[in-house]
């Protein structure tokens, strides 16, 4: 379940505290996929997806500049982790991927997330 909110553009304002919105040129993200995500301030920027291992990892470039890591490590029977790596030069970020991440859980276990 976590792999698809990752992997699905709709899914992104759910859990992104940043996203308001993405489109996807394409039906499926993959490698090299490309699509625009739109900011909660409006911004609306082009994004590229760098390396995409099925089910496990994928990582992007929003503007043309690295962004965040995405991966999912299996835990056993319908458990996992999922983190998220930033560059260096992103290391504030990392507040954000930390609210992010808690939406996810929210939503892997059902608990009602803030509007």
């Amino acid at each position: 379940m976590l792999w698809e909110l990752l992997v699905n553009p709709e899914c992104w304002p759910r859990w992104g505290p940043t996203v308001r919105g993405a489109v996807l040129d394409g039906s499926h993200l993959r490698l090299a996929s490309r699509g625009v995500v739109t900011t909660v301030g409006g911004l609306r920027l082009p994004f590229v997806i760098t390396a995409y291992e099925p089910g496990a990892r994928w990582a992007w470039t929003v503007a043309g500049v690295p962004a965040t890591d995405h991966t999912v490590e299996p835990l056993g029977p319908d458990r996992c982790r999922v983190s998220f790596g930033a560059p260096w030069v992103a290391t504030p970020y990392l507040g954000v991927c930390r609210v992010a991440l808690s939406r996810l859980d929210g939503l892997a276990t059902g608990a009602r997330l803030p509007e």
